[in-house]
């Protein structure tokens, strides 16, 4: 036999009396099975011209050359055989501890895997699953054969809260398991579903594993028994349309998730409110004291508001205001007072007589009044009056001439007999030196028309 063999003595071993022959010992190194120097045959050394070195001899037959090595053709082989023996049980062994069967379970995808990893980072590696910081793991380490390695990759969701919208991280698989997990904070949460390119309500989990849901949309709510479905497809299924602004919210209501979709409309009111003017008080040197004109018309002017109006299933829920102007300027109103002193009026009158009747008849000097009076129109005054006639008497004989004037009335501006019976000048001068005494209240109808 070849491997192994030592070419020369071994240490330790030990020589036979008169023979320079080394005789192998149980600690030699080619072998590592122990063996008795008291073999005799496969393990001994022999030399064919020495007698006695044989340990045949000792019976007192020493063989043939061609016995010997018949004789170490039957001990070789069965060591050979043995060793053949030994490795392809040890490779079986090896083999069968290395294989091994697991389940796999990623994000609820539940697998049988036949693997040779020696541990769960490497089973995760060959099934190309990938991990990241905020993704659970049920197991780390070595591998076992039958066991359960579950994987749940993190994703993040939007809840809100009191109208406040936040971004959290979830390893959840459906809406009523994230429920569950966040409600043990605050009971108040619930899922925001965002929208799609297509319109359609989107959350990254099915709503619930097993069971069902309330949808609740424009009053009315509907069960739906089996729900382990996207919320879009439900909502699709209910034939339920959103449009761009409507939101869709995921709750839980006791034992059972609620679905709830709120219709939302934004716009613009406007709204025109009126704008108060002012008045103002203007002097006039050129009119007299006493006298009040309106010379600039007051007008209201109009303040434009908008505002941008949000309302969530009819409820007004917010209010933005975008502009508030004034779109007309209000005109304000300027009053016009005189300061000017008024004019001492003097008047001469001329009595010709009495007639037969007890009246007389008047003759008068110039009459001067003066002042803004002059600019006034009486014309207009007179027409009102008395249709322009200078000397027309009412009805019931109070009032006479062109301005109706009563007989005390004319009497205190100077004048003597009946208004009907002076002139027509007169009467207007008369006229006139009433309105500077008095203004235009004189005539509580038609002194309107004085400015005209």
């Amino acid at each position: 036999m070849s491997v192994g063999l030592q070419t020369g003595p071994p240490l330790g071993c030990l020589r036979q009396r008169g023979t320079s022959a080394p005789v192998p010992g149980n600690h030699d190194g080619w072998s590592p099975v122990p063996f008795s120097t008291r073999l005799s045959g496969l393990f001994s050394r022999h030399d064919a011209t020495t007698p006695g070195n044989d340990p045949a001899d000792v019976a007192g037959t020493a063989p043939t050359g061609d016995e010997r090595g018949a004789r170490r053709g039957r001990r070789a082989l069965p060591v050979v055989a043995g060793a053949a023996v030994l490795v392809l049980a040890g490779g079986t062994a090896a083999y069968a501890n290395a294989h091994k069967q697991v389940q796999l379970d990623v994000d609820g995808q539940v697998t049988k895997v036949d693997t040779f990893a020696g541990s769960v980072d490497k089973l995760l590696a060959e099934q190309g699953v990938k991990v990241g910081a905020r993704d659970d793991v049920s197991t780390s380490g070595a591998l076992r054969e039958g066991q359960d390695v579950v994987v749940r990759h993190a994703h993040q969701i939007t809840v809100e809260t009191d109208g406040v919208n936040r971004q959290v991280w979830t390893t959840a698989l459906t809406a009523d398991e994230a429920l569950e997990t966040l409600a043990s904070r605050d009971d108040r949460v619930s899922l925001v579903a965002s929208r799609s390119s297509d319109g359609r309500a989107e959350l990254p989990l099915d709503l619930v594993l097993h069971g069902s849901v309330d949808v609740t949309v424009d009053g009315d709510t509907h069960a739906v028994p089996d729900a382990d479905v996207p919320v879009g497809q439900v909502l699709t299924d209910l034939d339920v349309t959103l449009a761009p602004l409507d939101r869709v919210f995921v709750t839980q209501r006791g034992d059972r998730v609620q679905v709830v979709v709120n219709r939302v409309v934004v716009e613009e009111k406007t709204t025109k409110k009126s704008v108060k003017f002012d008045s103002s008080t203007k002097k006039d040197s050129d009119r007299y004291v006493g006298t009040k004109v309106v010379t600039t018309k007051g007008k209201k002017g109009v303040r434009t508001v908008v505002e941008r109006v949000t309302k969530v299933d009819g409820k007004v829920t917010d209010t933005v205001k975008l502009s508030d102007d004034v779109t007309t300027k209000a005109v304000d109103e300027v009053v016009t007072v005189g300061t000017k002193e008024r004019p001492v009026v003097t008047t001469s009158t001329k009595s010709s007589g009495s007639s037969s009747s007890g009246s007389s008849s008047q003759k008068s000097g110039p009459i001067k009044a003066g002042g803004k009076a002059d600019d006034l129109n009486w014309a207009a005054l007179a027409k009102c009056e008395s249709g322009g006639n200078p000397h027309v008497v009412s009805s019931n004989g109070l009032y006479h001439g062109l301005y109706q004037f009563s007989v005390g009335t004319w009497r205190a501006v100077g004048g003597a007999g009946l208004p009907s019976k002076a002139s027509a000048s007169e009467q207007t001068a008369r006229a006139k030196m009433l309105y500077n005494r008095s203004g235009a209240g004189q005539w509580p109808v038609c002194g309107k028309r004085l400015f005209s």
